[in-house]
């Protein structure tokens, strides 16, 4: 019976632990890991992310704690939350992620690596698909903070104001 019941509860912690595994909450399974292991860049999300889950149907929630810019190769807004389904070489129906082109902010649908060998990357932004170097996103950004001025105008002019 004492058996029974050790293997028992081995049993209820092992797929415990598996959970915690793949819901991206056990402490050194980072994002960056995870894009990695999907065939895609580990530094499309920032550093300094508060936490992630992945759901079993392969929904990504990412959460940042609050609102915050980074530059890759143009500037990029982070929501409190971003969210997209994850598959091998794609974040589809991305929500809660905006690039700056041309002064104006166009959310990211589609994040795609058709090809790994061709080193691009492509983002659908809905009117246009943009391909970058995959290399722009190897490393992690850090992701600053948005300030008010940060919603209206583009980063550069708000970092510009905020030095003199």
């Amino acid at each position: 019976m004492a058996k029974t019941t050790s293997v028992t509860i081995l049993s209820l912690l092992f797929v415990l632990l598996e959970t915690l595994i793949f819901m991206g909450t056990v402490s050194g399974s980072s994002i960056h890991d995870l894009l990695k292991s999907e065939g895609l860049p580990g530094g499309l999300f920032p550093r300094n992310i508060k936490s992630y889950t992945l759901h079993e149907d392969g929904l990504l929630e990412v959460y940042m704690g609050e609102p915050c810019l980074a530059v890759f190769e143009s500037p990029v807004k982070f929501d409190t939350v971003v969210r997209a389904n994850l598959s091998y070489g794609g974040l589809i129906g991305v929500q809660g992620l905006t690039q700056e082109e041309l002064f104006l902010w166009l959310p990211v649908k589609d994040i795609i690596v058709k090809d790994p060998s061709s080193g691009l990357i492509l983002f659908n932004i809905g009117v246009a698909q943009k391909q970058l170097a995959f290399s722009l996103f190897e490393d992690p950004p850090v992701c600053s903070p948005q300030s008010n001025l940060s919603h209206s105008l583009s980063p550069f002019l708000s970092q510009l104001i905020l030095l003199l």
